[in-house]
């Protein structure tokens, strides 16, 4: 399961007893002002903070490719919910952002109805969310088998995976199957169209990553491969597709979002889709939450 973040929102441990019933739904950003906040609270937080942006800049992009779209939209999505989560969410130390689980979702709703029907599909899931919280079915996440949660983030990462190979092999597949084993026939179909160049620095990208992983866990690994890859293939001129070759003509511009039409049949249709998006961001946000919470000992608002 992929993570933008560790977001800290106040300093120290303290008890914590029941809230009360009003207290339940009440965002945690209150109840830190409420206590006080420091500027070494300012200052731990902005350090914090600088470091999940540099990690969420490269993977906000990468999850928006993945899902089917443009990585502008995946940078303002990241930046949108950042701003959201943590004024709104229930923990002092909430974990948000995007997450390869959605990518398989994404993926599917806009390739059946579109980047409008996305639109619609997560509006829909947000009242859903509203109203899972108003019935306080947020306290149920303790039922949830842990070897469902295993199973389902293990599945989502084979599928990942499967969706990334075209790229990561440099394969020359136009009309990529959404499905998983017609993807897999098409993409052995194509393993004699394999680019060396983009292979090996797929390659590098990835062992740097794991190496700054496993050394130098406090450094930005994702955003570093990134940069040095880009050099390297710009110093080498070497033969590798780019954001900019593959997304010809995206200019840097911000335009005010505009909704789509909804109809009656409409949102019957994304019905399901608005209902998965709903359960995998609450399942993810509360279980995130409670891992959250067993690294600090507070306790998190779950509705």
């Amino acid at each position: 399961m992929d993570r933008a973040g560790l977001r800290r929102k106040s300093g120290g441990r303290s008890t914590q007893g029941k809230p009360s019933s009003p207290q339940l739904f009440v965002p945690k950003l209150v109840t830190v002002l409420r206590e006080g906040y420091r500027f070494a609270d300012f200052r731990a937080d902005f350090i914090a903070g600088l470091t999940v942006a540099i990690v969420a800049l490269p993977l906000a992009m990468a999850l928006a490719i993945a899902s089917g779209t443009t990585p502008d939209k995946g940078l303002i999505t990241a930046v949108v919910a950042g701003f959201l989560v943590s004024a709104l969410g229930g923990s002092r130390f909430q974990i948000g952002g995007p997450t390869g689980a959605f990518v398989v979702v994404v993926f599917n709703v806009i390739a059946v109805h579109g980047y409008d029907g996305l639109l619609i599909a997560t509006a829909m899931a947000g009242l859903m969310l509203i109203g899972a919280g108003l019935l306080r079915a947020g306290t149920f996440i303790k039922y949830i088998p842990e070897p469902v949660v295993t199973g389902f983030t293990a599945g989502i990462a084979v599928i990942i995976a499967a969706s990334q190979l075209r790229e990561f092999l440099g394969l020359a597949l136009e009309n990529e199957p959404a499905g998983f084993i017609e993807k897999l026939g098409a993409l052995s179909g194509a393993l004699g169209t394999v680019s060396p160049a983009t292979v090996a620095i797929g390659m590098a990208a990835l062992v740097l990553i794991l190496w700054l992983r496993a050394v130098r866990p406090a450094l930005p690994g994702f955003l570093i491969a990134v940069v040095l890859s880009a050099f390297f293939v710009w110093l080498l001129a070497l033969p590798a597709e780019t954001i900019g070759t593959r997304f010809a003509g995206l200019e840097p511009s911000f335009a005010l979002p505009a909704f789509p039409d909804v109809t009656m049949e409409r949102i019957v249709t994304l019905f399901p889709s608005a209902f998965t998006i709903a359960f995998l961001a609450g399942v993810e946000s509360l279980l995130s939450a409670m891992v959250a919470d067993s690294m600090t000992g507070r306790r998190h608002r779950s509705n």
